[in-house]
């Protein structure tokens, strides 16, 4: 019946509702966030699209009141792995062989039902296991992610129709075939928009996955789940496996069938995790495909000619939204000497000002970090700082985890600029400045791109536009999204696709084609109208 010539709806990015007091949206997302605090959720592995239910669980806890629990969720073991994997490899010859629309209507499909019918759910859900505002929420849980799966069937159609040239006499193709084997990913909890891009993405260009959801997220990622069911995803497409980390990569990377691995987490879980598939390398049926997206340590560089009150709120948003648990969030300020002063006043003095707590209470701007081990390690960072002799707090720096995992949003002046808490990623709400000479602006360039190993985002602050431009340059390859005169976080699918190189991971690029690309091994097609029908060349033919 498909034999038309068929084109993605032209996608629009979602738009960002504000939840003004008075709002319909603001009603129906507290009556949303009252609904699921009064019922406590038994969330099963989905493996081949059933529920599966281990009886081995784990407590779901809000991260900003974590005397109250949301559920549990059952772990996978290695039969349950095992399960997935073989429910993903059943499920691969049907999924594939689907007209790439076909696939593509299940995610457009997901994307309406989560800005329209199910947007309150997704946006409560993150709240209350992420420990995200309301507006936080809003922009990961509904718009990036309704966006990832409204842009990318565009780009898959842009992927095949991607085509050779041809001459009289012969047609050549392309065909775009899934990987051979499974996709594993591995989300992390900060975004609900990373748990539906790092599975789905796979899954449109016709691979099964088999999904490990970070373990403080599986709250809002079962949403998900369920809403890929609801929009038709056949069984064994997705597999959602819960559990253990190091249990369920051992189990997955060691199968023949592994083909592709898609990531989103730390530095050091990604190095870890390559090396132990490169030492299976031998038992794959194909090379691995393997994308990742792993640590930062963002900078904003102040250029003498910036301007203070954009700055200013481009530095508070940049760096403490979210608390600060973005990849992409400003971890390392550099102040000019010559505005100092200037800049760290005016930064105090709004620090100061920033509500923090529950984030059922939208008056605060900042909610809980994620658990207690990330409450211990930023409170950590924050103790050797004040004990350093070579910084000082001018802002925050007290942490409490009585009620919740509290970390007041804090701002660190460092004499070392290479200090550990410039160096090290401390994702928490700590932002360490250091101020420079700008007399010599090509030395503070050197010293942004040189202090970190990582590469994922940064920004300039500067109204000069030649001195904009000697800082892009300067700085080409200390981040893959550099952002002028705004801050380093809030990448937009379509518009600034997003990832890093060095070490911040592979650069593939969510958000575009890029990314895609990775999902799909190639194949060319020749055809032949005319064939020769004698082996022999006109060259052969007499001896003059």
């Amino acid at each position: 019946m498909n034999n038309g010539i068929f084109h993605i709806p032209h996608p629009v990015n979602e738009p960002v509702f504000g939840y003004a007091p008075g709002s319909p949206e603001r009603t129906a997302l507290k009556k949303e966030i009252a609904r699921l605090r009064a019922t406590q959720l038994d969330i099963p592995l989905i493996i081949g699209g059933k529920e599966v239910r281990t009886g081995k669980t784990a407590p779901i806890r809000r991260p900003d009141a974590h005397g109250e629990v949301l559920g549990v969720y059952h772990l996978a073991g290695e039969a349950e792995v095992r399960m997935a994997i073989e429910a993903a490899m059943a499920a691969k010859a049907e999924w594939a062989a689907l007209p790439w629309e076909e696939r593509a209507a299940v995610f457009l499909k997901t994307s309406e039902l989560i800005s329209v019918k199910y947007r309150a759910l997704m946006d409560a859900s993150t709240m209350l296991c992420q420990s995200k505002t309301a507006h936080q929420a809003e922009i990961d849980a509904v718009c990036e992610v309704t966006d990832f799966l409204r842009f990318n069937p565009l780009y898959m159609e842009q992927i095949y129709a991607q085509q050779p040239e041809n001459v009289k006499g012969e047609w050549n193709r392309s065909a775009y075939r899934p990987l051979e084997g499974f996709v594993y990913a591995v989300t992390p909890f900060n975004f609900t928009s990373i748990a539906a891009n790092l599975p789905s993405a796979p899954a449109m260009m016709g691979n099964t996955v088999v999904w490990k959801p970070a373990s403080n997220a599986v709250y809002s990622n079962y949403m998900l789940m369920k809403l890929y069911m609801e929009a038709g995803l056949p069984p064994g497409v997705i597999n959602f496996l819960p559990g253990s980390g190091g249990l369920i990569s051992n189990v997955v990377l060691s199968s023949p069938d592994f083909a592709g691995f898609h990531f989103t987490g730390s530095t050091e879980v990604f190095r870890s995790l390559w090396k132990q598939i490169a030492s299976n390398l031998e038992r794959y049926r194909t090379y691995p495909r393997i994308v990742g997206e792993t640590g930062g340590k963002d900078f904003i560089l102040i250029d003498p000619s910036a301007d203070l009150p954009s700055t200013v709120a481009a530095v508070l948003r940049g760096a403490f939204e979210y608390q600060g648990q973005k990849c992409s969030a400003a971890s390392r300020l550099y102040l000019p000497a010559s505005r100092a002063k200037e800049f760290t006043e005016a930064l105090v003095e709004e620090i100061s000002a920033i509500p923090m707590g529950e984030i059922t209470d939208f008056r605060n701007f900042m909610g809980a970090v994620i658990d207690e081990t990330a409450f211990d390690t930023i409170r950590g960072y924050i103790e050797r700082a004040k004990n350093s002799g070579q910084a000082r707090i001018l802002a925050g720096g007290t942490c409490d985890k009585s009620k919740g995992w509290f970390i007041e949003p804090t701002l660190i002046l460092t004499e070392d600029p290479r200090s550990e808490s410039m160096v090290n990623e401390i994702f928490g709400p700590v932002l360490t400045a250091y101020v420079y000479d700008d007399r010599d602006m090509e030395a503070a360039y050197r010293l942004v791109d040189s202090t970190s190993p990582y590469g994922l985002t940064g920004a300039i602050m500067a109204t000069d536009r030649g001195r904009i431009n000697r800082a892009l340059t300067a700085l080409q390859n200390a981040a893959g999204n550099l952002y002028i005169n705004d801050k380093p976080t809030g990448a937009v699918v379509g518009r600034q696709p997003f990832g890093g190189a060095r070490a911040s991971g592979t650069n593939d690029k969510a958000g575009s084609y890029l990314n895609l690309l990775r999902w799909v091994s190639a194949v060319a097609i020749k055809e032949n109208f005319a064939p020769p029908s004698s082996w022999r060349y006109p060259f052969m033919m007499g001896d003059d």
